[in-house]
């Protein structure tokens, strides 16, 4: 099946930020991710980080939990349904022009 150009209302502009696909990419290789682990692997300052994970929250692709491990605070994010479901729309949509 070949397919057109791709109308920019087909794209889900939540996760077609690089930044955020990135984040979302790596949560769905995993069960859940540390901040730490996330501002690590997508090579982005905390401040941007944080700013990303709101937007993906607000949104309900991914889960926060804030905790503590002792005396540190632990933010923990998870892939929610959704943000799986939407991760694999977006997949299917960019395969189908390539």
């Amino acid at each position: 099946m070949k397919r057109g150009i791709i109308r920019p209302s087909e794209i889900d502009r939540i996760i077609h930020e690089p930044a955020r696909l990135a984040i979302v990419a790596l949560l769905d290789s995993v069960e859940e991710a540390d901040f730490q682990y996330l501002q690590q692997a997508a090579e982005l300052t905390k401040g941007n980080l944080s700013v990303h994970l709101t937007k993906l929250e607000e949104a309900g692709y991914v889960a926060i939990e804030k905790t503590y491990r002792g005396k540190y605070p632990l933010t923990i994010c998870r892939l929610t349904e959704l943000g799986r479901e939407k991760l694999e729309e977006y997949r299917k949509l960019f395969r189908s022009i390539l």
